[in-house]
């Protein structure tokens, strides 16, 4: 078996004759794990001249209280509640104009939502990876595609994992001068398709589109102005309301949402 991946790693490495170089594409920067969902699927696409070996790195991103936040790198080879999120598998060799997909496994409890970071980064094999390449083969990669380029360029993916038992609830506080949403569910709630508009002149261009991810117990801020008004969509699981928040919106703590849509 060992010498029949040999063999087709080696048909993989004439792709990098000519200066050539691996240019991969990871998709969506956004992953969602919905309740009950257990694995994601990650497809990375080589759209360059040369074989991409790309190794996959997870770290789980955790929040204080302030909004600050640290990463913590995961233990790919722990079990359980210890694992959390693990890459099956966690080293790809996707062939030029190819490419591979690896398996995202959600494992452990799933009482209070968690967050990723997964990369996806291009190197350059060594003896220590587990790419299964002879030290010919490895030093030829290495030869052949220093002399087009000096680096290689990878992407973060943020994962977001459910809850099993997701409340959404979202919550304003209109004042003069802005209108405030706050999460006060314990999932993340999407406000998608975010623009500023003129209130007054519907064919006036609205501001580029933007999306806001808004967390548990976090705040989003607009400011209020009398001729603008925000358009977008919120994304609470599978279910989609759109808002309007209008300039004209009364003031008052604690407002319910409709308080402040046309």
């Amino acid at each position: 078996m060992k010498c029949l991946l040999l063999l087709s790693v080696a048909a993989l490495l004439p792709a990098v004759c000519g200066a050539a170089a691996p240019s991969i594409h990871v998709g969506a920067m956004y992953e969602y794990a919905e309740p009950g969902k257990r694995a994601l699927l990650k497809r990375v696409r080589n759209t360059g001249e040369a074989t991409a070996f790309v190794r996959v790195q997870i770290t789980e991103v955790r929040y204080a209280a302030d909004g600050t936040f640290h990463e913590v790198s995961v233990d790919t080879t722990a079990s359980g509640a210890a694992a959390g999120l693990i890459a099956s598998p966690s080293r790809l060799i996707v062939p030029a104009q190819g490419q591979q997909a690896t398996r995202l496994l959600v494992q452990g409890d799933r009482s209070a939502e968690r967050y990723y970071r997964v990369r996806f980064v291009p190197v350059l094999p060594r003896s220590e990876d587990e790419f299964a390449l002879t030290d010919a083969q490895r030093d030829n990669y290495r030869r052949e595609l220093s002399a087009g380029v000096n680096v290689l360029t990878g992407y973060g993916v943020f994962v977001i994992v459910h809850p099993d038992q997701p409340h959404y609830s979202v919550q304003t506080d209109t004042r003069d001068g802005h209108v405030q949403l706050r999460n006060a569910g314990n999932t993340t709630v999407v406000l998608d398709d975010v623009r500023q508009c003129s209130a007054t002149d519907k064919a006036a261009r609205c501001s580029p589109s933007r999306k806001i991810h808004l967390l548990p117990q976090r705040t989003e801020r607009f400011t209020r102005h009398a001729d603008q008004v925000y358009r977008f969509q919120i994304i609470e699981g599978d279910a989609r309301k759109d808002v309007l928040l209008s300039p004209l919106a009364p003031s008052g703590a604690d407002s319910t949402l409709g308080d402040v849509l046309q």
